[in-house]
């Protein structure tokens, strides 16, 4: 089973944080990135390049910046194959005991034809 570990961290503790241990942290965690359950994953440009898109009242509205109003922000995510939860979550707490700030949700991914949609 596939699951997606979206992977939030917390703008003023990220900006605390020294470019070296930043560094020591990223090492650590490209060394998870390379396994064979690890199938994918993408890092997030910063929440000031995002544009949130919503519907209110049969009108689509364009907003700059992320859709919610956090101090948290989803940098990025993680599709790793497990057996089950228990599986993904040793993953992911692999990951966070590597991070110094933030959470990571674990999500099962939806296995579907979008053909028919």
């Amino acid at each position: 089973m596939r699951y997606a570990l979206l992977i939030y961290t917390n703008t003023e503790t990220l900006e605390r944080t020294p470019e070296e241990e930043r560094s020591r942290i990223s090492a650590d965690i490209s060394e998870v990135l390379v396994r064979p359950t690890v199938t994918g994953w993408l890092r997030l440009q910063n929440i000031d390049s995002a544009t949130t898109m919503r519907s209110e009242h049969g009108k689509t509205l364009l907003t700059d910046g992320p859709f919610v109003d956090s101090k948290d922000f989803l940098g990025g995510f993680i599709v790793v194959e497990a057996e089950d939860l228990d599986g993904a979550l040793a993953i992911a707490g692999e990951l966070q005991e590597l991070r110094t700030v933030g959470a990571i949700e674990i999500r099962p991914v939806r296995e579907e034809d979008h053909t028919s949609a």
